[in-house]
């Protein structure tokens, strides 16, 4: 006791003398015994059956700074010294990552009951969806759901699309591109027409009726909760908690309003996603309540609202900044449509494959979304290594890792469409450490066809050097209307604009502030309307 009764009157006799050195030296004590204990932690309690640790300094927070402010460069940074398969702390989560086309099919085909994207994604997916709808639901329920999400994104539904999308998108160039030129932040322009275009298509002209009345401000609202903070806490007392929670709220409300109206008037048909959500039967004959109805409109809307937003924005930004491949992509508009440019139908898209191209490539280089993650619940053995990874951890793959190597995707960093000329660009490599499958009783992932719910996948599928839609049972569903929105997209902005990039600011960086990888703000780009 007198060693510490002596410590005590040392330290009161040093706060009574000089109070700010105190407490400075004890900061400074606490970090050092922190970083130290990091290094003890590290060095004598390592798990050898598990994929090798990132070095890290401070205990619990781990490699999260590093990681968040470069995610990227840290993934492929520690690549190269560990090799596909490696795990780092973040805020006290052990995350394995696994790359390269096994590391992909293990994480996309890992059976559910081995790992799964509920507890990975539902605390932070949940304030924005809603209740009972996506990963708030069992998921068996999940893949009903999408499978009634997909019965509406049929060919014959894309071909009344296409000529709204058309018409949103000049409604929007006659109000706010009214210049013969000007500087606009490209990615809050498409970000509208996302949304208004989206709305209107999928759930409805009710819906897109009330966006000028601040509905697409709660969109945004809604939009703003995907970012890193709110994954890593459920809840925390800041504004952004409690207006994503006041904008859900709101929008349930309208939606609430619009189903009862569609409810009320049978004598109208109506071709879209909310009339699919009203009228569809699950395998049991039961059907959505309203209030479901309403959550899963948010979450068809929300799903693609920033990928969407970011891959057009990423688009135009990049023909501003290779202009040979905007006149390429104009010229090829003019030879399939003729001079005058009217306007397409759906069958028209197939006749410019560059529009494909460009969307395929962009999706390639900036992929909107370069991690994908799942729970790990059951212990998991990663093929043709020693490591294991125990339950509690998260997987995480990133295709954006594979998408970008040099191995399967020449001079990887410069943008080239024409690299997509080749059809054998995305077939699927064998990976050098293929192993033999497991027996399917013992298998960890799934293997062969396997239908879900929503049609029958490969799971070889999950092992092609190009996967911006994902793969396996929570494959995007919206791949098809994404390419048909785009396109229309680029077509009706290009048929009426020239363009370049702003010279103030040059072509912007990724913003890796956002689960969604956009471009630092403002995007600018400067349009320059055309003489014909």
């Amino acid at each position: 006791m007198s060693i510490i009764d002596g410590l005590l009157t040392s330290y009161s006799e040093s706060w009574n003398s000089s109070p700010l050195f105190t407490v400075t030296s004890s900061i400074l004590i606490l970090l050092l015994t922190l970083v130290a204990y990091a290094q003890f932690e590290q060095k004598y309690f390592a798990n050898p059956n598990e994929p090798p640790l990132v070095h890290y300094w401070v205990p619990f927070i781990g490699s999260m700074i590093e990681f968040g402010i470069q995610p990227l460069h840290f993934m492929k940074k520690n690549r190269e010294k560990y090799g596909d398969y490696f795990t780092f702390l973040m805020f006290g989560r052990r995350m394995s990552v696994c790359l390269g086309p096994n590391g992909n099919s293990l994480v996309f085909n890992a059976k559910h009951d081995y790992a799964n994207a509920e507890d990975a994604y539902n605390h932070l997916t949940k304030p924005v969806f809603g209740e009972d709808v996506i990963y708030d639901v069992p998921n068996s329920i999940l893949m009903e759901q999408k499978r009634m999400a997909k019965s509406g994104l049929t060919n014959e539904s894309f071909k009344t699309y296409v000529p709204i999308i058309i018409d949103e998108v000049n409604k929007y160039l006659d109000e706010n591109w009214t210049k013969d030129s000007d500087v606009v932040d490209i990615f809050k322009a498409v970000s509208e027409i996302i949304i208004m275009t989206a709305s209107h298509t999928l759930i409805g002209p009710e819906i897109r009726a009330q966006l000028h009345t601040g509905v697409a401000d709660l969109y945004h609202t809604l939009d703003a909760s995907f970012t890193p903070i709110h994954f890593l806490f459920k809840w925390l007392p800041l504004p952004s908690y409690y207006s994503c929670k006041s904008a859900h709220e709101e929008l349930a409300q309208i939606f609430s309003k619009i189903i009862d109206n569609r409810k009320k008037d049978v004598g109208n048909t109506h071709e879209d996603m909310l009339n699919q959500f009203i009228n569809y039967k699950f395998k049991d004959g039961s059907k959505l309540n309203d209030k479901q109805v309403g959550n899963m409109s948010i979450a068809i809307l929300m799903a693609g609202q920033h990928t969407s937003s970011a891959t057009t924005a990423w688009s135009l930004l990049n023909l501003a900044n290779n202009h040979h491949l905007l006149d390429e992509a104009y010229n090829e508009m003019q030879d399939a449509m003729g001079k005058d440019l009217p306007y397409p139908e759906l069958d028209d898209l197939k006749k410019m494959p560059i529009l494909e191209t460009i969307v395929k490539e962009t999706l390639r280089l900036r992929n909107p979304i370069i991690q994908i993650m799942r729970k790990v619940t059951k212990p998991i053995a990663i093929p043709g290594t020693n490591y294991v990874i125990q339950p509690g951890s998260y997987l995480v793959s990133s295709p954006t890792v594979t998408q970008t190597d040099p191995k399967y995707f020449p001079n990887p960093d410069k943008y080239d469409p024409h690299r997509w000329d080749t059809p054998s660009t995305t077939e699927a490599p064998k990976a050098d450490d293929d192993t033999p499958a497991q027996s399917n009783k013992n298998s960890i992932v799934d293997e062969g066809d396997v239908d879900y719910g929503f049609g029958s996948i490969n799971s070889k599928s999950a092992k092609s050097p190009y996967l911006p839609f994902g793969a396996g049972r929570h494959r995007c569903i919206g791949e098809q209307f994404a390419f048909v929105q785009i396109r229309t997209i680029l077509y009706t902005i290009i048929k009426r604009f020239d363009f370049e990039l702003d010279p103030k600011r040059g072509m912007p960086l990724p913003d890796y502030n956002s689960m969604v990888i956009l471009p630092t703000g403002p995007a600018s780009i400067r349009y320059i309307r055309r003489k014909n």
